[in-house]
């Protein structure tokens, strides 16, 4: 499989999961949710199953877990998307949830999404030990130690007097975008409850990596193909990668932390050629 056939897999089975757990629920709040979910990328979804593939976990045990991470990522865009916040009108190419539906609506079905990728991470086929790993690095990654803190930075900084430093926008990425791409990484060593420090090094430089990409697209990109607005940094004057390295200075720091991702996975030989090309991935990608 390639890595492109490999995604659509994990986005369809994460998908799936997803669906079958909201099977029956009545009311306006499954709606948007599924259709948060719908029409990304699904890498998240994807690490997590290919992780796990690495200690012969079976993809059928891991999706679970994949699934959580998917609506843990796609409550976080829901919410990032509103007024109150980034005021996006399109994602993924589609009107926002809240443009959609209603602010209101977003905000319940973003809720939603956490508190069910939660209910599906405890779900996981694996030990008590590992489940329980699983979860309380789940609620790690996407709180105030990660990504919530991320996102709290991101938005004081738009306001601070003072533009941030490179170390500073560099701590800030590490908890918006690369805690949950991290811990996707690292999901399947911890099912095995194997050693981390491999997968914790390809996930991090994997999630700056595919931040640095994120601002080249808002400099180089277009609406249509990324599939959300674009130029909003530099009109903000926003401090970013780009802003502070230059453009070409971007892609090479996003080619070194590539190769540094790679280089980590050495250890598990032909496992990991699709977690390596999905680095290599995440630099080239056009959206």
């Amino acid at each position: 499989m390639d890595l492109e056939a490999a995604l659509g897999a994990a986005a369809a089975r994460s998908e799936r999961v997803v669906a079958s757990a909201l099977s029956g629920v009545g009311g306006p709040i499954p709606a948007p949710m599924l259709y948060a979910i719908s029409g990304g990328k699904a890498l998240r979804a994807f690490l997590t199953i290919e992780s796990a593939k690495l200690f012969k976990i079976d993809p059928n045990v891991a999706e679970k877990s994949a699934a959580a991470i998917e609506c843990l990522h796609a409550y976080s865009l829901v919410h990032d998307d509103l007024p109150c916040m980034d005021d996006d009108d399109l994602r993924r190419g589609q009107p926002t949830v809240h443009r959609k539906w209603d602010e209101a609506t977003a905000v319940l079905a973003g809720d939603a999404l956490q508190t069910l990728a939660f209910e599906l991470v405890a779900q996981t086929d694996v030990t008590d030990q590992a489940r329980l790993d699983l979860t309380i690095s789940l609620a790690q990654a996407s709180g105030v130690r990660g990504m919530v803190g991320g996102q709290a930075a991101d938005i004081a900084a738009e306001t601070a007097r003072v533009a941030l430093t490179l170390d500073q926008i560099i701590a800030l990425q590490k908890g918006k975008t690369g805690a949950l791409i991290e811990w996707s990484a690292m999901a399947g060593a911890r099912m095995a409850q194997a050693d981390t420090t491999p997968l914790q090094t390809y996930g991090d430089c994997l999630g700056l990596a595919f931040q640095i990409a994120d601002d080249v697209l808002d400099v180089e990109g277009d609406a249509e193909t990324v599939g959300k607005a674009v130029g909003k940094d530099a009109e903000a004057g926003k401090a970013t990668f780009v802003s502070l390295l230059g453009l070409d200075g971007a892609k090479r720091r996003a080619a070194d932390l590539v190769t540094q991702a790679c280089d980590a996975l050495s250890g598990y030989s032909e496992d990991a050629e699709l977690l390596k090309d999905a680095a290599q991935f995440v630099v080239a990608r056009r959206h």
